[in-house]
């Protein structure tokens, strides 16, 4: 498929809410999304482009100091950069509030410290991302976003933040599971103890008795809205109408290599791309001999992009002079 026109990009993408921009560290994802973003503000639509890098690089491009919370650019745009410390500390607090609703206060000390501990737990973070960029996701698309753009950190992590829901899901049907299997086990353990200990063995129980809530009720109450929020979110990232993927890439050869991979990787469960952006392309017509040479390599390369992922609308962002920075110098690089 020949390279498109920016033009068409902006359109192919302008029904769909929600866009997902991902691709090899350096290729120039969070100026690509940040120019999605600021596009469509520019159009006036609503729109709110969320990081969820740890390089922190989307206040830097829109020239505006971030924060995890939500920050007013323009009456039209907003942005959130996702702070993983900040995240990951808030992820725990719950956890640990979860925890002390049923268990010994005598435990909490050593409990604490296990949570403490498990900050620094491989996986941990990434958890604690997921919930984060699902809550968003979920929140978002219910709070009159035109466009929800999200500027995703280098391949692994994005393809691990878009399988995550489905993967949690199932682990959190698991403990559910689990923890009904030992709610029916303590009922009746509380039932022959009951009984054990009647003196009156004709005694019946009072039907008007006080309920007493099950100690595990609340870590229940906690799982399943995770669940909720996992399904949501699953269904929002395989809702084609709804959901864009975009890869980023440069006309190199090591770029080429990751995002044949992280397609195929897409294809596999169903997350296609919708589109792929080309970035930093060099104009062919150069007079200086490097830069001539530069630009035959490219136009080499762009023939076996083309054919690599000819099922793919493949658009080009030429290398500016100065850097682009700003939502006026990023709306403009979509015109």
């Amino acid at each position: 498929m020949a390279l498109q026109p920016l033009s068409s990009l902006v359109k192919q993408l302008g029904s769909q809410p929600i866009i997902f921009v991902g691709g090899k560290g350096g290729v120039g994802k969070t100026t690509a999304a940040a120019a999605l973003a600021s596009y469509y503000a520019a159009q006036k639509k609503k729109t709110l482009i969320i990081s969820t890098d740890p390089a922190h690089s989307l206040g830097d491009v829109l020239n505006v100091a971030l924060s995890n919370e939500k920050t007013a650019i323009t009456p039209y745009l907003d942005a959130i950069e996702l702070n993983p410390e900040i995240i990951v500390d808030a992820h725990f607090a719950q956890v640990e509030r979860t925890i002390s609703g049923y268990t010994n206060p005598d435990m909490m000390p050593k409990i604490r410290e296990h949570l403490r501990l498990s900050k620094s737990a491989p996986g941990a973070q990434e958890a604690a991302m997921l919930e984060s960029m699902c809550q968003h996701l979920v929140a978002a698309a219910d709070t009159g976003y035109d466009h929800i753009v999200f500027d995703t950190a280098p391949t692994g992590h994005t393809l691990r933040l878009l399988v995550l829901p489905e993967m949690m899901g199932a682990w959190t049907d698991g403990l559910l599971a689990q923890q009904r299997r030992q709610a029916k086990l303590r009922s009746v353990a509380t039932h022959l103890d009951a009984s054990n200990h009647t003196d009156n063995k004709n005694d019946v129980p009072n039907p008007f008795a006080k309920h007493k809530p099950d100690r595990w009720e609340q870590a229940v109450t906690v799982l399943e809205k995770r669940k909720e929020l996992f399904r949501q979110a699953g269904l929002l990232l395989h809702d084609r109408t709804k959901t864009a993927i975009v890869q980023v890439m440069t006309a190199d050869v090591l770029p080429l290599a990751e995002t044949k991979r992280a397609i195929e990787q897409l294809e596999e469960t169903k997350l296609t791309p919708a589109a792929i952006i080309v970035n930093q392309l060099i104009t062919p017509t150069q007079t200086d001999e490097f830069w001539r040479q530069r630009a035959d390599r490219q136009q080499q390369l762009m023939g076996d992009i083309e054919q690599t992922f000819n099922n793919y609308p493949t658009y080009p962002i030429y290398l500016q002079q100065t850097d682009v920075r700003g939502i006026e110098a990023l709306s403009a690089l979509l015109t």
